[in-house]
């Protein structure tokens, strides 16, 4: 049936938002504050560009190698040399080996048995910078009083921005059918501070959609200038509630979705149909390639936070045997990296570091590469054969991961850490994703951590691990 007015359930859909999570804040937070920063050089990042490989890409088989170690640790690639001296990478990363001067290298990060060894876990622990504790459920989803994700941190902390939103995230959402999966949400920190969810398609990638920005039926820009005319489209239940904080944030919310949708600036900002096609060639034709340019533009226009959360094709990785979905290659590691995954991500990353440093721009731009685990140093997964499979595979593995930092202050060309000899747990200078948060935060120039919860009492949103200032 053809819509002709916008419903009071689709406008909460399409506000990225409910009533439910907009209660319900967090108990019993003091804690004590966070030691000085070291001296560093001045952090220069205006904006920062996560990019999720969800899933656990193989960190001994991309971009920690042990060529050295027996063929079921090493596996089928070899490095090759890059663009840093002593830097080498897999061999199917051949675009970003010419970008490699731009990286620093965080191969000494685990977990350090501070959660289960599975995705919900990683998810929280790489999102947040908070320990799930051994006791977290892989079946847990975002709640309300959890601790907020790092881009709400940012955009909490930060000025707003004047006409776009400061916290933005594509083109897939964390979890399917609208559930977000633990650590991906502002929780306590108010769905003011949730990102602006913008979804991309695999048949077609220059075709975004945001639900925020898109009028329904016969709802124009003129009908929705009038707040009065916004107001008819909530029930008077919860125009009684007004008054609690829950419903203040949640208009807020509100007028930032006005906003959005009344300004053309905020919907060119999300057209990269108006990129060259030379440009949009030197990326890539896929989603994520077209989500990693979208990045660019809205840093370009002075987005502070953008999330691209690596959205998996369900059906072509069952056409080719990629069943753990995404980077978890439980099935068919090599191929499906070889194949599939690392070319995809190769290019575009590649890219987005070039692009970004040609219009000087990287400097000013925070980008980091990361997932909620790595993978097993050891190949045969029994889920898929074990050790004897045609095409093995490698297992979850929170022991030990590589993060990978480019601009906003970070030297290029270097490597933090180590892993040990076969990338099984970290070795020099371990770390945690506490550390890889703060160091977001750090070259964000966000130092003051402080919030206050829903009673009024003031918390600490990080006390856990310091920023890696060396890296600057």
């Amino acid at each position: 049936m053809k819509r002709t007015a916008i419903h009071r359930r689709e406008f909460l859909v399409a506000s990225g938002l409910g009533l439910a999570g907009a209660s319900c804040g967090p108990t019993a937070l003091a804690a004590p504050p966070m030691p000085e920063t070291p001296t560093a050089r001045r952090a220069t990042a205006k904006s920062t560009i996560l990019i999720w490989l969800n899933g656990g890409p193989s960190h001994v088989d991309l971009w920690d190698m042990k060529p050295e170690a027996p063929r079921e640790i090493r596996g089928d690639f070899q490095t090759v040399s890059t663009s840093a001296p002593g830097i080498s990478l897999c061999e199917h990363l051949p675009h970003l080996a010419r970008q490699a001067h731009h990286l620093a290298l965080v191969r000494s990060l685990g977990q350090h048995g501070r959660g289960p060894n599975d995705h919900h876990p990683g998810f929280f622990y790489n999102l947040t910078g908070h320990p799930p504790g051994e006791s977290f459920p892989n079946s847990r989803l975002a709640l309300p009083d959890d601790w907020p994700f790092v881009g709400s941190v940012v955009a909490h902390k930060l000025p707003a921005h004047p006409t776009l939103p400061s916290l933005v995230w594509l083109p897939s959402k964390s979890g399917e059918n609208g559930i977000h999966r633990p650590g991906a949400i502002a929780a306590r920190l108010g769905v003011q501070h949730d990102p602006l969810y913008v979804e991309g398609k695999h048949a077609a990638p220059l075709d975004f959609r945001s639900p925020a920005l898109t009028l329904e039926g016969d709802v124009t820009v003129e009908r929705l200038q009038s707040r009065h005319e916004l107001l008819k489209t909530i029930s008077d239940a919860e125009r009684d509630l007004e008054r609690s904080a829950s419903v203040r944030n949640y208009s807020l919310h509100q007028r930032k979705s006005l906003s959005l949708l009344t300004s053309q600036g905020s919907k060119t900002a999300f057209d990269v149909s108006r990129e060259p096609e030379s440009v949009r060639q030197k990326y890539g034709n896929t989603v994520n390639a077209m989500s990693m340019l979208m990045a660019r533009r809205l840093v370009e226009a002075g987005v502070p936070f953008v999330t691209v959360y690596w959205y998996h094709d369900y059906e072509e990785d069952k056409k080719r045997g990629c069943l753990g979905g995404a980077w978890d290659t439980h099935w068919k590691n090599f191929s499906c990296l070889k194949d599939y995954l690392l070319p995809q991500f190769d290019q575009p990353f590649a890219a987005l570091l070039d692009d970004l440093h040609t219009r000087e721009l990287l400097d000013q731009t925070l980008v980091v590469v990361t997932s909620e685990m790595g993978r097993s140093p050891k190949l045969g997964d029994p889920r898929s054969g074990g050790s004897g499979a045609a095409e093995p595979g490698r297992d979850h593995w929170t022991h030990c991961q590589t993060a990978l930092l480019a601009g906003g202050g970070i030297r290029g060309g270097q490597v933090f850490g180590s892993s040990d000899n076969i990338g099984a747990y970290p070795a020099e200078r371990p770390v945690g994703p506490e550390h890889i948060v703060h160091t977001i935060y750090h070259a964000m120039g966000i130092h003051d951590l402080e919030a206050i919860d829903n009673q009024n009492r003031p918390y600490n949103l990080l006390s856990e691990g310091s920023p890696l200032v060396e890296l600057f």
